[in-house]
């Protein structure tokens, strides 16, 4: 799943581990949708995340999750993409 190909208002993808971020341009998408509006939307979908410095998404998952748990939030990011930036 490489969001960044398919969503080109996705400029970066950072981090190590489980601390992930997101990095979103909103001049580069339709809508001028940007970090907290797509933090809304995964919040909606089930997915509970951080707008930081406006166009940022930070992720910080419990310790204690499994795969499952990490494919589905995947799943979800990638549904909340879709919703947003199409």
């Amino acid at each position: 799943r490489n969001l960044q190909k398919l969503y080109p208002c996705l400029t970066a993808v950072r981090g190590k581990g489980l601390l992930n971020a997101l990095v979103v341009d909103a001049t580069k998408n339709n809508g001028g949708k940007d970090a907290l509006d797509l933090c809304l939307q995964l919040k909606k979908n089930g997915v509970l995340a951080k707008p930081t410095h406006g166009d940022i998404i930070r992720f910080a998952p419990p310790l204690v999750i499994n795969k499952q748990q990490t494919s589905h939030a995947l799943d979800v990011i990638a549904k909340s993409c879709l919703e947003i930036f199409q």
